[in-house]
């Protein structure tokens, strides 16, 4: 297959789980990020993986093509077509994949295979100024709560991890359990901005080493709201900021803490943040708080580069195109990463 190293001219598609997403990247920069965003899944309160991998098969051509117009390129100048190989449903990820293998072999170009995990972090690399290696990494999302050590554009290494529930599931349970619409981390964030954070103290899991644990922070949540309702039915709706603030305040002490520690330990000064989490207002500020008093030099996504998008997907596939690492045609994408 043809390759130009110089300037590739590089697709991205990501159709992880609930978006369908195409990006276009020239020499490693933005030219196009187009995302559909799935509404049919908010009245079944999650995503429904079958109307998932549904809507992926209606939006990926539309995408793709708008993502084209929009970089000014056609598909004739790809150099490579860039696909999340994984984590994620595993329908969904089968309709990026399959189409992504299908134009390769029309175009007679590669395709690279992009871990959905290692792409959140890699959306640093689109910032003006990127951190530098060896940076530490807080990777937070709905699936994943991780710390990551990362040594150059593509060796990162998991020093710590949720041993149960990631962060993101805990704001988003939570958010039921107050009667908040799917989905309802960003309803927790908005709610919060109005509570005292204090209001209601929430107990912090500490573990050994760098690993987080929450599904006891959701089980004390679930007692601490049936019991205060039992003294007065309307307790959730006359307190609902300040339950919201206390909850985020929790989960976002549990998060620094530990990412702190494991600079401290590891002597690591350039730190970031990553994945749907990320977009917390609370930890975007807390982050820098910490990192002015710690000296940190730390690095925070914009917004649209914390929810999944292709824009990741295509700055880590152009580093993984410069290294020569590209997809077998035959290979599967799996449901499960690291």
């Amino acid at each position: 297959m043809p390759l130009n190293s110089d300037t590739p001219i590089i697709l991205a598609i990501e159709t992880s789980c609930d978006d369908t997403a195409a990006a276009v990247l020239y020499n490693g920069k933005m030219l196009a990020n187009i995302v559909a965003t799935q509404k049919i899944h908010e009245q079944y309160g999650g995503v429904i993986p079958e109307l998932a991998s549904r809507a992926h098969q209606q939006n990926i051509v539309p995408v793709v093509q708008a993502a084209l117009d929009k970089a000014g390129k056609t598909i004739s100048e790809l150099s490579a077509i860039a696909y999340t190989q994984g984590p994620g449903l595993i329908g969904s990820l089968l309709v990026g994949a399959q189409f992504a293998k299908g134009l390769s072999l029309a175009l007679n170009i590669p395709t690279i295979g992009v871990n959905h995990l290692h792409a959140h972090i890699g959306a640093h690399y689109l910032n003006e100024y990127p951190p530098k290696f060896p940076f530490l990494c807080l990777l937070v999302s709905g699936g994943h709560t991780q710390i990551v050590k990362v040594n150059s554009h593509l060796e990162m290494e998991i020093i710590g991890s949720t041993i149960d529930d990631a962060a993101g599931e805990a704001f988003d349970k939570a958010a039921k359990m107050i009667g908040l619409p799917y989905p309802g981390g960003p309803l927790i964030d908005q709610y919060a901005m109005l509570g005292n954070p204090l209001a209601y103290p929430f107990p912090i899991a500490k573990l050994a080493g760098y690993d987080y644990s929450f599904s006891g922070l959701k089980t004390s949540i679930l007692y601490f709201l049936q019991k205060r309702r039992t003294l007065d039915v309307h307790f959730i709706e006359n307190n609902r900021n300040d339950i919201c603030a206390s909850i985020r305040y929790t989960i976002i002490k549990t998060l620094l803490q530990t990412l702190e520690r494991a600079a401290d330990d590891l002597n690591i000064q350039e730190i970031g943040i990553a994945g749907g989490v990320s977009a917390n207002s609370l930890l975007r500020d807390e982050l820098t708080k910490l990192g002015i008093k710690k000296q940190w030099k730390t690095h925070i996504p914009a917004f649209e580069y914390c929810t999944d998008n292709a824009g990741m997907i295509g700055i880590l596939g152009h580093y993984q195109y410069l290294s020569g690492d590209f997809a077998n045609i035959n290979a599967k994408p799996f449901a499960r990463g690291h």
